[in-house]
């Protein structure tokens, strides 16, 4: 039964990566994302349903539009596939209890991010505004240690990331300040430090690994966004773990 739920899940996760893949890159431009059907964004050729089939059509197609035969862009299927792993983790993890609903819904949140700033340096407005009422229903109704701790996290989020984009004039955006105080209403205080200090560490590594590969430069801008999504899924996944090996080192 246990395999079977976690199968399941996976396979949603697939099928909304799919869709998380399209309001990423659609919402951001002001695209409709739910009437018209995808297409190649090379001969803008309308896509069947056997061409719609999350991961697998990637595969069969070898990566290329069947129509034109240019190169699809691989962020879908790894969306696709991300997403329906943390789905089937957050079922492992969590169960089915209500704290999975906010675990779902953190993820979907997370994926629509990265793809919107990995394409376009974007985090939209509109994907915080949704789900902003929902954590908060849901942190009311399944909360941390306490109310506080959702409420300090938010402001505490908001204002480094705001103290941040003040003294180094534009280091960050406020898509990235406005993610952080949505975020640190599902992760609370000590999740949403985590996560800051992690997302630090990651773009730092990832940041360093680019430029030593010579595929940025030094004076190029690159997104934030997805160095504080895999920070954010790493902290809530395993921030507790993560959290009490650290304070053992000094105990």
């Amino acid at each position: 039964m246990e395999i079977a739920l976690t199968i399941l899940f996976f396979i949603l996760g697939l099928i909304f990566g799919s869709f998380f893949n399209v309001v990423g890159l659609r919402l951001p431009k002001n695209k409709p994302f739910t009437n018209d059907r995808s297409f190649c964004p090379s001969c803008n050729h309308s896509l069947g349903w056997h061409e719609l089939i999350p991961v697998l059509s990637f595969i069969m197609q070898l990566g290329k539009c069947r129509h034109c035969k240019s190169t699809i862009s691989p962020i879908y299927p790894i969306g696709e596939l991300v997403t329906g792993i943390l789905f089937a983790l957050s079922y492992t993890k969590i169960g089915l209890e209500l704290e999975l609903i906010t675990a779902l819904l953190l993820v979907s949140m997370l994926m629509i991010i990265f793809v919107a700033d990995i394409k376009y340096m974007l985090i939209p407005d509109k994907v915080l505004l949704f789900f902003l009422p929902l954590f908060i229903v849901f942190r009311f109704l399944q909360p941390l240690d306490s109310w506080l701790t959702s409420i300090a996290g938010a402001i505490t989020g908001i204002g480094i990331t705001a103290v941040i984009i003040l003294v180094s004039k534009g280091g960050m955006g406020a898509g990235d300040m406005k993610l952080f105080g949505v975020l640190g209403i599902v992760l609370g205080l000590k999740g949403i430090l985590l996560t800051f200090f992690l997302s630090i560490i990651i773009g730092a590594i990832i940041g360093s690994i680019l430029l030593l590969s010579k595929l940025i430069n030094r004076k190029q801008p690159i997104p934030f966004g997805p160095y504080i999504v895999i920070a954010s899924i790493i902290t809530y996944f395993y921030g507790t773990s993560i959290m009490d090996w650290y304070f053992q080192l000094y105990i």
